[in-house]
């Protein structure tokens, strides 16, 4: 019986699925075939500009991989170590890439891919780290080398729309897009300076992204991305990039020099723990003026010592206009300065305050 009862429900169930899958191959139609595409019309003429500004910059954005020596302390064989990845972009028609200096910070050796796919070594030929900017020389340049576009940041305003090609995550020539948020911030730089005028952008910028072109609408450069603010390191819609004025005078002194040429402000301040004690306003106070130095040539006084004790010399309140709170913003201003500029100094000696012009020279090596 059991048997019998076995084979019953098992002849039901088998029933029931072939009903059921002769019924669904009723309802299939006797053939199929993909839809028809609907036809998308030309695309948007803000789409088609954008198209072309990626077509034309492209070939100018390169991705940089840093290489390192380290040594396999059970072996003792050397080894190269891809330390890092960033991004850059070419200068000239000589095989200059320019790129940020914490891409290349701490390495080597470097590989240079342009977007055909083609890898060339390169060697550093100027860093300035207190602009987070490096230059690379490829050691062969091809041919066909397609400088990017040069801009200004000077006339810039939020609101415009910018683009920013790279390498994040890896993932190269990645283009993102965005707006200019604001201008004239400030970050700090691997030199421990902050770097002024900063660019702020929405456009996503992530790690690897460092070191490549932040564009303008008409495919121009106007900053080098250099940085994001962010609690997961990743974006956030907060992005800066060095401007384009600054890359624009540091990057041909470091193809020049090697390095930028760093002010001279001609004297030493005063520490601000022995400043408080002379109850001075906030500023920089001038300890000692170098003898035939630029600070000596515009009248600069220290301080001074007479038969009732030192007397407070003059008190540097602002550099063209903006404040001068402490000796580093005092030297974040006046490296901004191009070398062989006047900057106007807002000083005070002795209560009374006046105007005094410091030429900007470079340090004696």
């Amino acid at each position: 019986m059991r048997t019998g009862r076995f084979v019953g429900v098992t002849t039901l169930v088998l029933a029931g699925v072939l009903a059921g899958w002769c019924g669904s191959q009723a309802l299939r139609p006797s053939s199929a075939s993909p839809r028809p595409v609907d036809p998308r019309g030309p695309l948007g003429t803000q789409e088609q500009a954008l198209i072309e500004q990626f077509k034309a910059a492209r070939p100018s954005v390169v991705y940089i991989t840093s290489i390192a020596y380290q040594r396999d302390w059970l072996s003792f064989d050397v080894q190269a170590v891809a330390t890092g990845t960033g991004s850059g972009f070419v200068w000239d028609e000589a095989g200059h890439i320019v790129t940020n200096f914490h891409v290349i910070q701490n390495a080597q050796e470097f590989e240079v891919t342009f977007a055909n796919q083609e890898t060339h070594r390169a060697r550093v030929v100027g860093v300035a780290p207190e602009k987070d900017l490096a230059v690379l020389r490829l050691d062969k340049s091809p041919k066909g080398l397609r400088p990017i576009p040069i801009g200004t940041s000077s006339d810039l305003q939020v609101g415009q729309s910018v683009i920013a090609i790279g390498n994040p995550f890896g993932l190269d020539q990645t283009l993102t897009t965005g707006i200019i948020s604001a201008l004239g911030r400030e970050i700090q730089s691997p030199g421990r300076r902050h770097i002024m005028g900063v660019i702020q952008t929405d456009a996503a910028i992530n790690p690897g992204n460092s070191g490549g072109p932040l564009l303008d609408s008409a495919g121009r450069l106007v900053g080098v991305n250099t940085a994001i603010q962010s609690t997961s390191g990743s974006s956030a819609g907060i992005g800066f990039a060095v401007p384009v004025d600054t890359v624009n005078r540091v990057v041909p002194q470091l193809i020049a020099h090697g390095q930028a040429p760093q002010p001279e402000p001609g004297f030493t301040a005063l520490p601000a723990s022995y400043a408080s004690y002379f109850r001075a306003p906030e500023g920089v106070v001038v300890l000692k003026v170098n003898p035939g130095g630029p600070a000596d040539r515009a009248g600069l006084k220290g301080l001074t010592r007479n038969s009732q004790g030192y007397q407070l010399g003059d008190i540097i309140l602002s550099l063209n206009g903006k404040p001068t709170p402490d000796w580093n913003r005092f030297l974040d201003r006046l490296y901004e300065e191009p070398v062989g500029s006047t900057v106007a100094l807002e000083v005070e000696r002795q209560g009374r305050r006046r105007r005094v012009d410091l030429r900007v020279e470079a340090t004696a090596n």
